[in-house]
């Protein structure tokens, strides 16, 4: 099989959608005949040094949208410039007799940007999707101080309606994948041909095993990601003032963000500061110490899309209590973790609260969790096993699109 991958960034020396990519890119690359277009960084690896069995066409990232760096994470101001560059390219080396059997616009992962390969007659797939998820009403109030520019999804279902290029786009696409279900209600406006939930993240191995015996009423619990109100840091510390009869219960923070001050806070004013350790930012090293180290990963996100740092967890054989929405709700099954129904903010705490008191109190249901959590991300996970289950994917859409193109043409 002969395909096309494009993304904006790819680089295995990067992180978050970069890295996705790279390692996407990676496995298929071992598996069928790839082309990767992307932009080129200055002053990384370069791409195609990273994809040997790749073959890699690149052009230089513009200067002007490297200059802030959270900015162009969040908007990929340089999507268009992207966009033109492949449709020059796929315009040119189709004109030449090349072939593809299937394009996939492999990211941006925000479901906001028109995609290029809706001017070919090429099946292509869009995907993994993720993010559109709103701020629930209740927790509105808390969550005022995001950035201006993350205000902008609000903007995503008027677009979802209404922008024929985007819309174009995903009615065109012969399947359209998102992180989780969620997205397929995201996309309720949209009539797509086909849609299949695909988690956008994997591993490459599970951890060693730890040994994890917490006496009872002894539980260190984990939080990791970056401080913001929707990753649920704040309702973690709120939980754990409800635990007060647990005093053997703890908490360690490790992320930064503009939440962390009102955290620090918070701990204060509950009473529980003695039993919170706040890390802010620390090495990726420390971060897979930390995860060793502890006995439950507690991450309520309420707005999470897809969840990587509950596969970094589950893969070092942790329990995980989680929000029951989005990723999250969809990654974490009873077999390996406690789902919280996101409801109003002293509810939420309240119910994670009463998730980590059954834990403290079943010392053979927190290792059962926590065997769970290890063996569904060996089942799923693996990018080798991701990637094979991408490729039958591949197989599928054009075995299907041929066999319509025959019945047409038997017509």
């Amino acid at each position: 099989m002969k395909a096309l991958l494009i993304a904006p960034n790819v680089d295995g020396t990067d992180v978050g959608e970069a890295f996705v990519a790279f390692k996407w890119a990676e496995a298929l690359s071992q598996r069928i005949e790839l082309t990767v277009l992307t932009f080129q960084r200055p002053d990384r690896t370069k791409v195609a040094s990273q994809l040997p069995e790749a073959r890699v066409i690149s052009w230089p990232e513009p200067t002007w949208a490297l200059k802030r760096e959270r900015l162009n994470a969040m908007l990929k101001p340089a999507w268009p410039v992207f966009a033109g560059h492949v449709r020059r390219w796929l315009t040119q080396a189709l004109k030449d007799g090349e072939h593809f059997d299937l394009a996939h616009q492999l990211m941006p992962q925000a479901a906001r940007y028109a995609s290029p390969l809706r001017h070919f007659d090429i099946p292509y797939i869009i995907g993994p999707l993720g993010g559109a998820l709103d701020t629930p009403e209740a927790f509105q109030e808390e969550a005022s101080s995001a950035p201006t520019f993350t205000r902008l999804r609000k903007l995503d279902s008027f677009r979802f309606r209404n922008d024929p290029w985007l819309r174009a786009s995903y009615t065109g696409a012969a399947c359209v994948l998102g992180v989780a279900p969620y997205v397929r209600d995201v996309l309720g406006d949209v009539p797509l041909q086909r849609f299949e939930p695909v988690l956008e993240l994997g591993i490459d191995a599970v951890a060693p095993s730890a040994d994890r015996n917490p006496g009872p009423g002894q539980l260190r619990l984990l939080h990791v990601g970056r401080a913001v109100r929707t990753k649920g840091l704040r309702d973690v510390i709120r939980a754990l003032a409800q635990l007060r009869d647990l005093p053997g219960i703890t908490l360690t923070s490790a992320g930064a963000g503009e939440e962390l001050d009102l955290c620090r806070a918070e701990a204060q004013r509950l009473g529980v500061s003695d039993r919170v350790c706040f890390l802010g930012r620390i090495p990726r090293d420390q971060v897979e110490h930390l995860y060793a180290s502890h006995d439950v990963f507690c991450f309520p996100s309420f707005r999470e899309p897809a969840g990587g740092v509950l596969y970094e967890a589950m893969r070092h054989g942790l329990p995980i209590v989680t929000a029951d929405r989005g990723g999250p709700s969809w990654i974490v099954d009873d077999t390996c973790g406690i789902r919280v129904p996101v409801t109003t903010p002293d509810r939420f705490a309240a119910e994670i609260a009463q998730a980590i008191r059954i834990l403290a109190a079943n010392p053979a249901q927190l290792k059962e969790r926590g065997e769970g959590a290890r063996a569904k991300v060996l089942r799923e996970g693996l990018w080798a096993s991701k990637a094979e289950r991408m490729v039958a994917l591949y197989k599928d859409v054009t075995d299907r699109r041929n066999t319509t193109y025959s019945i047409r043409t038997d017509r």
